[in-house]
């Protein structure tokens, strides 16, 4: 099957090749003429343009945009007048699902279909495959079928947990989840629970990195006898990868990370969040669902950034205001 692929970046680059190795034709444009000739070199057809992409595409057309939030709406706005009727449009990058429900509907009024993709895979999914979160027309999602088989895992040799119902395609690794919106809905929501996962095994490991407080004198003097444990954390890492209810690919990253600088020194923990925990939030709010693991988590990745810094010294100031309290250290 035929796809054209805008944005070349971590992702998009990985899979364009991934449908290569598949058999597929694929079509790329990027900001930078750099990544398209690369990939044109393994068998990709380079567009200089999204007019020269639309134009080496062949009818019905299906384009895949794997570009950040804010450049969405632009490729969208310059690639619709060069689509024709029955062509479709699929958003694989992290986009509101409000944009998709939006763009679908203006998109409809022009005859082009429109599909949201959440794709999950990151760097690893030429080799692993992407996990796809589908949302739009059931028809247009079954005739690129194709193109998402060849992106996702695929069944391997992981069984289902239960019986899928007809025609469900959950255990090869995509899923038409509704209607224009579900699928990004669905990845916001698996960002939202990444971003929690994070946080536990980032606060249990600094717990462990804390343990040994009584012998750096660090804890009050009736706990000074009982946290003395050195422990290894690289280690514990690769322990719990094996029989753990804890484990998962995600303490497979961690394990690697501690194994490769135990110390972490090549990090500064300022960590950024792209947008789908404040969204996950919004859509809790909006419906009355609590979720405070997931709020903590977004909260805590802005207080890496220091925005909590002026509510720490405003604490600090009211301590010694009515108490004439020092901070430590002073």
């Amino acid at each position: 099957m035929q796809l054209g692929m805008i944005g070349l970046g971590r992702m998009g680059r990985n899979m364009v090749q991934r449908l290569l190795r598949a058999g597929h034709s694929c079509v790329v444009s990027d900001r930078s003429p750099g990544p398209a000739a690369e990939l044109a070199r393994v068998g990709a057809v380079a567009a200089a343009s999204l007019a020269d992409l639309v134009q080496k595409l062949a009818p019905p057309r299906a384009v895949w945009i794997m570009v950040p939030v804010d450049a969405v709406q632009g490729v969208v706005d310059e690639l619709a007048p060069l689509l024709q009727r029955g062509d479709c449009i699929i958003d694989g990058g992290n986009s509101p699902f409000e944009h998709a429900i939006r763009r679908s509907g203006e998109l409809a009024a022009r005859g082009i279909d429109f599909l949201d993709a959440g794709t999950s895979g990151g760097v690893w999914g030429l080799e692993r495959g992407y996990c796809l979160m589908i949302g739009g027309p059931e028809a247009v999602v079954r005739r690129l079928e194709p193109v998402f088989r060849a992106l996702a895992p695929g069944r391997g040799a992981l069984a289902p947990m239960a019986p899928q119902a007809p025609g469900s395609t959950a255990s090869e690794g995509y899923l038409h989840c509704g209607p224009s919106g579900a699928g990004h809905f669905v990845k916001m929501v698996h960002n939202g629970i990444e971003y929690g996962m994070m946080a536990a095994y980032a606060e249990g490991f600094n717990l462990f990195r804390h343990a040994n407080a009584g012998a750096a004198g660090s804890t009050t003097p009736d706990n000074a006898a009982r946290y003395r444990y050195d422990l290894d954390l690289p280690a514990i890492a690769e322990l719990w990868r094996r029989g753990s209810v804890v484990s998962s690919w995600l303490l497979d990253l961690t394990a690697a990370a501690l194994a490769a600088d135990p110390k972490l020194a090549g990090f500064h923990g300022r960590v950024a969040d792209s947008g789908e925990g404040r969204w996950t939030l919004k859509a809790a709010i909006d419906t009355a669902t609590p979720v405070p693991v997931l709020s903590a988590a977004l909260y805590s990745r802005f207080d890496s950034r220091g925005e909590s810094d002026f509510a720490n010294r405003l604490l600090s100031a009211m301590r010694q205001q009515f108490g004439g309290h020092k901070e430590p250290g002073q």
